[in-house]
C-alpha cells in the first residue's frame, strides 16, 4: 500500500465555451466525483482554483479545478501543495490523453508531460512524482492540427466511451484514495482498451 491521496486535481479550460471539450476530461471527471458526493464548488482565491472537500473510502480528498487556464495550472498545483504541505506523490491529476483512445483509462505516477501544456506547467511547480490518471481522447486524422482538436467537441460516439471511462475510473477511485494503486491499476489496465494507434 502506498500513500493515501489528499488531493485529486481535475485540469480544463474554464468558462462555458470550453465545458463540452475533449481538453477539459480531467474537469469531466472531477465534477462526477463531487456530484456523486453531493460537493459544491467555490472559488478559493489563494489556489487559483475551484475546490470542494469529500470524502472518498473514508479519506478526506481536496477536489481541485484550476481557474488558470490549462497552460497556467502549476501555479495552482503548486500552490495547493504549498498550502496543504502535500507532497506531490498525494496529488492525482485527471487530464485528457491523446495517446489513448476514447474509452480507454490509464494511472500512472511520474513521468514526462507528453506533450500536454497542463502537465508541463504543473512539472514546472511540483515536480514530476504526481499520480496521472489519463483518459483517452484518441488522436486527430492524419494532417489535422491537435489545437483544434483539444478544443474540439468529441463526437457523440466518442463521447460515450469516454464517459465510459470515467465510470471506471470512478470504480477504481476509492482503491487510489487508499494509496492501493498497484490494484487500481491491475483493475483499470486489464478492462479493455487500446492506444490510440491501436496497440
Amino acid at each position: 500500500m502506498g500513500e493515501p491521496l489528499a488531493a485529486l486535481v481535475g485540469l480544463g479550460n474554464p468558462g462555458p465555451e470550453y465545458e463540452d471539450t475533449r481538453h477539459n476530461a480531467g474537469f469531466w471527471f472531477v465534477d462526477r466525483v463531487a456530484q456523486g458526493a453531493g460537493a459544491s464548488w467555490r472559488h478559493e482565491a489563494k489556489l487559483s482554483a475551484s475546490v470542494c472537500r469529500v470524502r472518498v473510502a473514508g479519506v478526506e480528498l481536496w477536489l481541485v479545478k484550476p481557474s488558470t487556464f490549462m497552460n497556467g495550472s502549476g501555479a495552482s498545483v503548486g500552490a495547493l501543495c504549498r498550502y496543504y504541505r502535500l507532497a506531490p506523490a498525494q496529488v492525482l491529476v485527471a487530464h485528457d490523453e491523446l495517446d489513448l483512445a476514447p474509452g480507454v483509462v490509464r494511472l500512472k505516477k511520474g513521468g514526462g508531460a507528453g506533450g500536454h501544456n497542463g502537465l508541463t506547467d504543473i512539472i514546472a511547480h511540483t515536480g514530476a512524482d504526481f499520480w496521472r490518471f489519463r483518459i483517452g481522447i484518441g488522436r486527430p486524422p492524419p494532417r489535422r492540427d491537435l489545437i483544434p482538436y483539444v478544443l474540439g467537441r468529441p463526437s457523440r460516439e466518442e463521447a460515450s466511451a469516454i464517459e465510459d471511462g470515467l465510470t471506471r475510473g470512478l470504480g477504481v477511485l476509492p482503491l487510489i484514495a487508499q494509496g492501493d494503486t498497484q490494484r487500481a491499476m491491475n483493475l483499470l489496465h486489464t478492462t479493455g482498451g487500446e492506444t490510440a494507434d491501436g496497440a
